[in-house]
């Protein structure tokens, strides 16, 4: 048995959680830009700031429904006093008037079509009423009213986004309206997840006997998708050496998952193995429930041990594994959880040494820690509204005092 090998013979040290992060960050740098669509870009991490190429609107445009006119010839007029406009034509989207708006004339128009030349107000519809081909104008409009100038969304040479901005709907709306047809993105992180336990069954599978139903990789699916990952697969394996170590060898992603098979127990091949294959980091974390959770490398590759049990596998990804995919995907490495201040009505009690993942309900009244706490017991995070961590020299929180929280929805 190597020195390396934990089985059977309990954690000798565990990495402090600042150093795990540490090494974390310091092995998970931006992935480099690759060029989508724009059309595809929404959720994406922009890898180079953005300039408008040109004014938006890039002409001048109607800001309302009603006649195109020249301003200065509907003073005076009112309800006691129209002015009559003769309607030469209209003008609509994508079939805008041709010709020149002239002295005494009108044209019918639409929001949002361009304005003729000639015509430099907008009447509303409201004021004017149709008299065969003409029209009454029964109040004045100055020049430049109802009219979007040139630029007044945008203007050529202005800053659109800076990169690293995480692009929300309006935003690539906002790229397709200046005419770009693509953008720079940070890359996703690729993803493997390897599922290990011979008890398993697959998803969707009924539970039978000693098999219960695999949760973890349903999770870290959906986890995954979350934090800005491209999972290219998820492969369940037995509590054998050989297959675990083939897959590792085999995958071609950035980030490799494994789940199972973390701990000191006689089948918990992962450590050993990313020891021979690559390099071990960390292997243990004074955190409960994700203890026995490692972190390593194989070569570029990042690898992830994280708990079978499934409250444990949850923590440690979302603690840690999270945090290498959005590194590596240019996204902000913190939680993508809201805070919020909470009174405690029950106290949360902490080993000395140890982080806790307390799992809480909120109500109006202020927080409880749910009864339920251990690693197998899921039901514990479905149940809760919220999670906190304590911090490692702390004997916990007494009842009565105010904590920050994280809010799971």
């Amino acid at each position: 048995m190597s020195k390396n090998d934990v089985r059977m013979r309990g954690f000798l040290r565990r990495t402090p959680v600042p150093t795990l992060l540490s090494r974390i960050d310091q092995h998970c740098p931006r992935l480099p830009p690759e060029a989508i669509p724009v059309t595809e870009a929404c959720g994406r991490v922009l890898a180079k700031t953005v300039s408008a190429p040109g004014d938006v609107p890039h002409f001048n445009r109607a800001a309302m429904d009603g006649y195109a006119v020249r301003g200065e010839e509907t003073f005076g007029a009112s309800a006691y006093n129209p002015i009559p406009l003769q309607v030469v034509g209209q003008s609509l989207p994508g079939k805008p008037f041709a010709e020149e708006v002239s002295a005494g004339t009108a044209v019918r128009i639409m929001t949002g079509v361009p304005m003729p030349q000639g015509a430099d107000a907008v009447l509303m519809a409201e004021l004017a009423e149709e008299v065969g081909d003409s029209i009454q104008v029964t109040g004045a409009v100055p020049p430049e009213k109802h009219v979007s100038k040139v630029g007044e969304d945008v203007r050529s040479g202005d800053l659109l986004f800076r990169e690293g901005r995480c692009l929300r709907p309006q935003d690539v709306g906002m790229l397709a309206s200046v005419g770009i047809p693509e953008v720079a993105v940070v890359r996703k992180p690729t993803v493997e997840l390897l599922i290990t336990g011979s008890e398993l069954l697959a998803p969707g599978a009924q539970p039978t006997g000693g098999q219960i139903v695999d949760s973890d990789s349903v999770m870290l699916h959906s986890l995954v998708k979350r934090d800005g990952g491209n999972l290219l697969g998820i492969r369940h394996l037995p509590d054998d050496r050989e297959p675990l170590r083939q897959a590792m060898l085999d995958s071609t992603a950035e980030v490799v998952i494994v789940t199972g098979g973390t701990s000191v127990g006689l089948e918990d091949h992962g450590p050993t193995l990313l020891s021979e294959l690559g390099e071990l980091l960390v292997h243990g974390i004074p955190m409960r429930p994700a203890a026995p959770m490692g972190f390593g490398l194989m070569g570029e590759r990042k690898v992830f041990l994280l708990p079978g049990n499934p409250v444990s596998c949850f923590c440690a990804y979302d603690c840690f594994g999270a945090r290498a995919l959005r590194l590596l995907g240019g996204r902000n490495p913190d939680w993508p959880y809201a805070s919020q201040a909470v009174r405690l009505k029950t106290k949360i009690s902490s080993q000395v040494g140890r982080i806790e993942y307390v799992r809480l309900r909120l109500d109006d009244n202020g927080a409880e820690v749910l009864a339920s706490g251990g690693a197998s017991i899921l039901s514990s995070t479905t149940q809760a509204d919220a999670f906190f961590l304590t911090e490692e020299g702390s004997e916990g929180v007494a009842a009565g005092e105010t904590i920050s929280v994280w809010r799971y929805d």
